[in-house]
């Protein structure tokens, strides 16, 4: 189960619920996942704020994940996992588009499922598309979603 949050009302153009709610049931199904997590869409001010707090890097990024993989393990009185919490950039993902040529809606469905890449334990030391384990199974992700 997850929730999605926008920092701004009009952040719903650029990243509509039933698109995001589309690719995170997709990526709960394929990774998996049965537990709670939650994404929000924030602009470049809020996640340098949230990067130079948590992470000490007083810089903007396209995304934030906040794992509960990497602190203390919470006691629950379910099966449900807590898995964490997600924070997107729409600046930044609008810049990736134009950058690697993709189109908006394709680079927000990958930073979906990068957060939950995370979110279930991948990371990534580069961002190295061919020889990143992460970064491979996301794009074949991506691209097993882009044929439904």
């Amino acid at each position: 189960m997850f929730e999605i949050y926008y920092e701004a009302e009009d952040f719903k153009l650029d990243a509509p619920e039933d698109v995001v709610t589309s690719i995170l049931e997709y990526g709960e199904k394929k990774l998996n996942m049965n537990g709670n997590f939650s994404l929000s869409f924030v602009d470049s001010q809020e996640i340098q704020s949230l990067n130079r707090d948590y992470r000490a890097k007083d810089e903007v990024t396209d995304i934030l994940t906040f794992s509960q993989e990497d602190g203390e393990e919470f006691p629950s009185f379910t099966d449900e996992k807590e898995y964490g919490d997600v924070f997107i950039n729409l600046d930044r993902m609008k810049e990736n588009a134009h950058e690697f040529s993709s189109s908006e809606r394709e680079e927000l469905l990958r930073l979906c499922l990068h957060g939950l890449l995370h979110l279930t334990g991948h990371d990534h030391a580069t961002n190295d598309f061919e020889k990143e384990e992460m970064l491979i199974l996301q794009e074949q992700l991506l691209a097993s979603y882009l044929k439904l």
